[in-house]
């Protein structure tokens, strides 16, 4: 699995809260109207992009945070506590200024230092991007150096989501300015550099060119915007140069920005079904798309949530080719409500499945093609046999 310090994790990590990168077709989708998708309204609250209590355990948790503020308690212990007993991964409560951030993040802000890492297969952390300009580059460190210690703390063989979380320091509330001490390796030199966290932003798709032609689509996360700039890369792609859209570790986003990303390979046509609360609800490609330029979906461990709506809608429609490893299988649908005091519970309301009607969540997405270190390799290999020249 590979991360990036932009928002593979909310600020903190709360008990019982994993990932929380969304399926956001009711996070976020319509965020600014409170509306969700297939037209069924959501009051929001005044000023707020946040949905006001629906009826169900929604409700149950605000009814134990608005006790616990009679109390003079902590509502967002207490709703954390009545979260945690429906055992469920995703579900999260947030304070009201870690959803502020979080909602932030989707417009492809976060603080950090502006790398990328993934584990490798003997545990250890490998930095895999630097970004140009961020802390991390000025401190000379590398793709391919080792990271071997966060703040004192060693991470060889822990989840790239933990290490992203200690490198944005989302235990201590560390905002832009504070600072962090990395332990880093080069061949057989270790050395150890403080970095000063930065308020970023990123380009969350980025365009690359391979020396046979092949244009490379990189979609990091689907940020506000993501979308529109997936089709406008595509439309200036030459006539007689095959793609690859390239999805590795990339954790999800808004489900709006996944839709029109899918839309630019795609002429109309379904693109996933929920459900919420039990009502069926169905995504739509829009019209237009480019449907005969041969096209590889890369994936791998890190591709999550909305990534694999895109990965399932263009593989069961026969418009790509999936190639690299099976993906993490996060096809659940979250809700947010917000709370009394103005912190957000997040709950798990339905699933996603393909346009095949396969369903994603636990199971993930098998390529069609199994390829891990040499993956860009297999994919550019695949394109030739579609026709790529």
């Amino acid at each position: 699995m590979s991360g990036r310090d932009l928002f593979c994790q909310p600020r903190r990590m709360r008990r019982g809260a994993a990932l929380t990168l969304v399926f956001a077709s009711v996070l976020v989708a319509g965020a600014a109207t409170g509306t969700l998708p297939g037209g069924e309204q959501r009051e929001p609250s005044p000023g707020s992009t946040r949905a006001a209590a629906p009826a169900g355990r929604h409700s149950e948790i605000a009814e134990a945070a608005a006790k616990a503020m009679a109390e003079g308690k902590s509502p967002v212990e207490a709703a954390e506590r009545a979260v945690s007993r429906s055992g469920n991964r995703w579900d999260a409560v947030y304070t009201e200024g870690e959803f502020e951030e979080f909602e932030e993040s989707l417009d492809g802000e976060y603080t950090g230092v502006g790398l990328s890492a993934r584990r490798e297969r003997d545990g250890r952390i490998e930095v895999t991007e630097v970004r140009t300009g961020s802390p991390a580059a000025s401190a000379g460190i590398r793709a391919g150096d080792r990271l071997v210690r966060v703040d004192g703390a060693k991470v060889e063989g822990r989840p790239v989501t933990e290490v992203v979380s200690l490198l944005r320091g989302d235990a201590t509330d560390a905002d832009a300015g504070s600072t962090v001490r990395l332990g880093l390796e080069r061949g057989t030199r270790a050395w150890d550099t403080e970095l000063r966290r930065a308020r970023l932003t990123t380009d969350s798709v980025t365009v690359g060119e391979l020396a046979d032609g092949v244009t490379v689509i990189r979609i990091a996360a689907f940020t506000k915007g993501s979308g529109k700039a997936v089709r406008e890369a595509v439309e200036a792609v030459p006539a007689d140069s095959g793609i690859v859209l390239d999805l590795r570790g990339n954790s999800g986003g808004l489900v709006t920005e996944a839709v029109t990303a899918a839309s630019a390979f795609l002429d109309g046509g379904l693109v996933a079904t929920y459900d919420v609360d039990g009502e069926q609800q169905a995504l739509h490609a829009e019209s237009g798309g480019d449907t005969t330029r041969p096209l590889v979906a890369l994936v791998d461990g890190g591709t999550m949530s909305a990534a694999e709506l895109v990965t399932g809608a263009l593989q069961d429609r026969g418009r790509a080719v999936v190639v690299g490893s099976r993906t993490f299988g996060k096809g659940s649908v979250q809700m947010p409500t917000e709370l009394p005091d103005g912190s957000v519970a997040e709950l798990t309301v339905g699933h996603y499945r393909t346009p095949a009607g396969r369903g994603v969540d636990g199971r993930g997405i098998t390529p069609d093609l199994e390829a891990d270190e040499h993956a860009l390799d297999r994919a550019e290999t695949v394109l030739t046999g579609l026709g790529q020249s």
